[in-house]
Order: C-alpha cells, then sequence, then structure tokens
C-alpha cells in the first residue's frame, strides 16, 4: 500500500481528471468528454473567459473592425440549441413562492382581532414575544394585506358581523 500522501495524491488527481459536474442540464446533455472544456463551451456558443468575450475597447490599430467596433472573430458554434434552450428558460417568467409562515398570519390575525388598529395596545400585548414596536406590527400586518388581501377583506369582514351580533 502506497504512503498516506502518495494516496492523497492519486485521489486528488483523479479528481482533477474525473468529469465536471455540470448543474445545467442542457449543457450536459450536449457536453462531449473527449473534448476539452474550451472546445466543448465554444461549440455550444458559450464564452470561456468572460474577459475575452466582451473585451474592453481599445483603439485597434490596423486591426479589421466590424461595424459595431469589435473585433470580427470566425466562431463556429456547431450546438446553438444549447443556447437557445437557456435563454428560453431564461424568459419563462418566474414564479411567486412568497408565502407567510403560519406563525405570522395567526399573530397578525390576533392583534387585529383584540386591537384593531391600535397598534400601540398591540405592542404592549403579551403574545407580542419578539417586543415588536408599534412600527413593526405595522408593518406586518401591511406585510399580510398585500400577500393575502381576499383573505384579510374576508377578515375583516367577519369581525364586523361579530361586532354586530354581539351589540
Amino acid at each position: 500500500m502506497p504512503p498516506r500522501s502518495a494516496a492523497k495524491r492519486l485521489y486528488r488527481s483523479a479528481r482533477r481528471r474525473a468529469a465536471p459536474r455540470i448543474a445545467c442540464s442542457h449543457i450536459r446533455h450536449a457536453w462531449d468528454p473527449s473534448k476539452s472544456v474550451a472546445q466543448n463551451l465554444a461549440e455550444m456558443g458559450l464564452a470561456e473567459d468572460p474577459n475575452k468575450a466582451v473585451p474592453i475597447p481599445k483603439k485597434l490599430v490596423g486591426v479589421e473592425v466590424g461595424s459595431d467596433g469589435w473585433k470580427q472573430g470566425k466562431k463556429i458554434v456547431r450546438k446553438p440549441y444549447v443556447v437557445n434552450e437557456m435563454e428560453y428558460e431564461a424568459s419563462l417568467p418566474e414564479k411567486k413562492s412568497n408565502t407567510l409562515s403560519r406563525d405570522l398570519i395567526d399573530y397578525v390575525r390576533y392583534m387585529i382581532q383584540n386591537h384593531g388598529e391600535n397598534y400601540k395596545q398591540m405592542a404592549l400585548d403579551e403574545k407580542n414575544y419578539y417586543q415588536d414596536t408599534p412600527k413593526q406590527i405595522k408593518r406586518k400586518i401591511n406585510v399580510y394585506k398585500n400577500f393575502y388581501p381576499e383573505e384579510y377583506k374576508d377578515f375583516i369582514a367577519s369581525l364586523k358581523q361579530e361586532k354586530m351580533d354581539v351589540q
């Protein structure tokens, strides 16, 4: 068995030679393990080095410059579908998954039910465990109003109905 440091070296070199772990499924499926990283990315129309992809313009003397001010380069994109798929995926609208915790909803409903619009009383309430100031409580209530406007309206309507029934 080789000494410990030699085993570490072998492990490291094997890990370096192993195929890269690619998170993007589009790139992973188009990847050719027999080619280098630069060759693979060039075939897909992607840049290996962002500094070379979008260089800082300098005054070019004696160099052929395109109409847009950049040097004309011969780049053959053999797998344009990768970039097209990535652009399509990026253009999709993002789902809003913002929700409030059940604890916060219960807290806000309790405060409104017991104190109405009196934020100073809410701040003094024994259920105000985090010792929120009146402004912080008002902000939490406004967040609840913005996230669940229909639920808030129904809740306020039910509170008004309860007050009318009591009187």
